[in-house]
């Protein structure tokens, strides 16, 4: 009879632990939200956060007008125009990859282009390379305290993300300046270019506050998930051989990629890589089992019953993309990387509306899933047709999911230059080639 007391007890206590575990885990939570907001913003921008948007400031029922305004910097015709601009920055990087003496560190590389991406291509900044490092170095300060807890005292993650906020937006107030001031030479419209054009059609004025705030968000909304998803490509693409085989016969297919091996001259098209079935299917299972976030915060616009349980209106709810992949019945042996799982004969997402929703659902869904997608697309291409990697370390590394997706070491990668049948070409045979005879 006592051991049954005691039992009872302790499962009591456990209980109640629990629940002021859960209700700890919510309130900091909020408060890491509500930091996201701080770090990101000044306190004097006119742009007030939106109800239920969980502190993304331009996506919300407060900023109607700049979701139309979102909608066009990744409309066809905007990603058409990015296109170019994307590829060659991918080419640059590659080439820069594969020059590198030692293996590199992936997911360090990948958030440097990613960042390259967004300050070059989607805003159109002509920053000079050493302002740029030193740009990238204080961007990363200020993601790694973006989610430190709200304690404003010198030494503490809160305070340098601040300054770090602070130093990126006089950063970016400089480029944003001399970028109005020279207008000559454009041949495409950037997002920034949109954003300002389209709100003077919607007669809301941007000051340079608004300005540097939706530039910083373009450049967080680019950034870090895009570049675990450039990760998780390239590991894939090292694990399965055969699938970046079976890329390569539908890139020769479609004239993209020569039958001796080197890659056709000229410029991706978008109607060109939708017409690339099994890369759309590659990227589709990259993104199903490695989506960088685990999942999303909602507001409860009307009561509603889930399960049995009623879920009363004005709730946070949270919603887990990883647990909706790993759990739809639609999948297959959900644990194995499968392209072919979306293929025509299968397709295994198009049973069910939201069994697989790596960006999101409903209205909310992530806008700039499109330039995701293409800029994925684009590496895959540029890795199948330019490149020859092989991993560096005896065995894969393992992943951890804070937090965003990624290889706790990083991924330690070898790429290889390639000769025009796109064998390797060694360091030493490179040192040979560019010696002066």
């Amino acid at each position: 009879m006592l051991f049954e007391g005691l039992e009872l007890v302790s499962a009591l206590a456990t209980l109640a632990a629990c629940l002021v575990s859960v209700t700890l885990l919510l309130a900091v939570s909020q408060q890491l939200w509500q930091l996201r907001w701080a770090a990101t913003r000044d306190k004097s921008c006119k742009l007030p956060i939106p109800k239920g948007s969980m502190g993304f400031p331009l996506i919300g029922e407060t900023g109607h007008w700049l979701l139309q305004v979102l909608s066009k910097v990744f409309s066809h015709e905007a990603l058409q125009s990015y296109l170019p601009k994307i590829q060659l920055v991918i080419q640059d990087t590659l080439r820069a990859w594969s020059s590198h003496p030692e293996a590199i560190n992936v997911y360090q590389e990948t958030q440097k282009l990613t960042f390259r991406m967004a300050i070059r291509v989607l805003l159109g900044f002509s920053i000079p390379e050493e302002d740029l490092g030193h740009l990238f170095e204080v961007y990363q300060q200020f993601v790694e305290n973006v989610f430190s807890l709200p304690v404003d005292l010198p030494f503490t993650g809160y305070r340098r993300g601040i300054q770090a906020r602070q130093i990126l937006q006089k950063g970016l107030e400089k480029a944003i300046r001399e970028k109005l001031q020279c207008t000559q030479g454009k041949d495409y419209s950037d997002a920034l270019d949109i954003l300002i054009e389209s709100s003077k059609e919607h007669g809301k004025e941007m000051t340079m506050q608004e300005l540097k705030d939706g530039t910083l968000e373009l450049i967080f909304a680019a950034y870090a998930t895009t570049a675990s998803a450039s990760t998780s490509l390239i590991m894939q693409l090292l694990k399965h051989p055969a699938v970046l085989e079976k890329l390569r016969e539908e890139l020769r297919a479609q004239g993209i990629l020569h039958s001796g091996g080197c890659p056709c001259e000229g410029t991706l098209r978008l109607d060109t890589l939708s017409g690339l079935h099994y890369l759309d299917c590659v990227i589709k299972e990259v993104m199903r089992l490695f989506t960088p976030i685990s999942g999303g915060y909602r507001t409860v616009l009307q009561t509603f019953e889930l399960d049995g349980f009623q879920i009363p209106k004005g709730w946070s709810v949270m919603y887990s993309i990883r647990d909706t992949h790993d759990t739809a019945p639609v999948f297959k042996d959900v644990n194995v990387f499968d392209p072919d799982r979306f293929g025509q004969a299968r397709s295994e997402d198009k049973d069910g509306r939201f069994h697989y929703l790596p960006f999101g659902g409903g209205v909310r869904t992530c806008l700039g899933k499109h330039l995701a997608k293409l800029f994925l697309k684009v590496l895959a291409v540029e890795l199948a047709s330019t490149s020859r990697f092989e991993l560096a370390t005896r065995t894969f590394p393992r992943i951890t999911l804070v937090p965003v997706l990624h290889p706790v070491d990083g991924l330690s990668v070898k790429f290889f230059g390639l000769d025009s049948n796109q064998n390797k070409i060694l360091p030493e045979t490179e040192a040979m080639l560019s010696a002066t005879v």
